[in-house]
């Protein structure tokens, strides 16, 4: 269950960026304020990576790089758009819609890499869309 409990850290984390994104948001521009927090975390995470010793590039073949490369810019697309939505919107509405990439994550999944979508994981979908509009709409 080591997934697990990084999966939560992360959701952890993605809470305080709401938060503390929205305080920092207020009187400047949001695509300003994300341009600041790619900066600040690519410092972050390179740091990081050298204090674990994980810099080495070799064995990234064009397949990983074409697909760390989209991940990034859809990251940054993403970014983009949370940051106006959270400028402009309620945290308490806006984080839960964001969430909804959950949704779209395990439909990818199924659709392109092939895994399974068992009953389970269908009423599980249900309750978030359900969760979402009585928390967010």
């Amino acid at each position: 269950m080591d997934w697990f409990f990084y999966a939560l850290l992360s959701a952890i984390f993605a809470a305080l960026v709401a938060f503390f994104g929205k305080l920092g948001l207020q009187g400047i521009d949001s695509t300003t304020a994300t341009a600041a927090r790619a900066v600040i975390m690519a410092i972050f995470t390179v740091g990081f990576a050298f204090a674990l010793n994980k810099t080495s590039l070799q064995g990234i073949d064009a397949k990983n790089w074409l697909f760390i490369i989209l991940t990034g810019v859809f990251g940054a697309l993403s970014w983009l758009a949370y940051f106006y939505a959270l400028k402009v919107g309620d945290v308490s509405k806006v984080a839960p819609i964001d969430r909804t990439s959950v949704l779209f994550a395990v439909a990818l999944a199924f659709v392109f890499l092939g895994e399974e979508i068992s009953v389970k994981t269908i009423a599980g979908a249900i309750a978030i869309v359900i969760g979402i509009i009585l928390i967010a709409l």
